[in-house]
């Protein structure tokens, strides 16, 4: 089975492979001090602090696998090449609700950088999906459990246009 390709703008990118050089090189570093500190108290059966050390090194080696894995199957979406015709993965899209009123305006990211509290959606969420190839002043139907969603999508731009 083939990996599900991962979807990055050059910003994304770069900020995941900062976070892995970083776990790889300061973080490993970090709790490796810390096993051999605590292993030095002695006895390891009653260790809180070796405990603590044993379960960040594993979150660490879990996020390092994470990250690793993002890189090594990621597509980069070149910001260059962005269009603002129509909505797509690194565009920055103002929309309406039309039953509402209320005005949002989100990033359209791969599924590995949505981040729903800052605002950037995925463009396999049902609002991304709805909203990719679409375009300005054209109104979309969202299904959701709690039934159709309308939107009019009010502009498009670069997101990297936002500052």
């Amino acid at each position: 089975m083939e990996e599900k390709k991962n979807i990055l703008t050059y910003e994304s990118l770069k900020k995941y492979e900062d976070e892995l050089h970083n776990l790889k090189v300061v973080r490993r570093r970090e709790v490796a001090q810390k096993i051999k500190e605590a292993r030095e108290q002695g006895d390891l059966s009653e260790n809180a602090e070796y405990d603590a050390a044993m379960d960040e090194q594993r979150d660490i080696e879990a996020r390092i696998e994470k990250l690793e894995n993002i890189l090594k199957n990621a597509e980069i979406v070149d910001e260059d090449e962005i269009s603002t015709d129509v909505v797509s993965i690194g565009c920055l899209v103002k929309i309406r609700d039309m039953e509402t009123k209320e005005e949002e305006e989100y990033k359209i990211g791969g599924s590995t950088e949505a981040n729903p509290l800052k605002n950037i959606i995925s463009n396999e969420s049902p609002v991304g999906a709805a909203l990719i190839g679409k375009k300005a002043k054209e109104t979309v139907t969202v299904e959701t459990p709690a039934g159709p969603l309308k939107y009019k999508i009010l502009s498009i731009s670069k997101a990297t246009e936002v500052k």
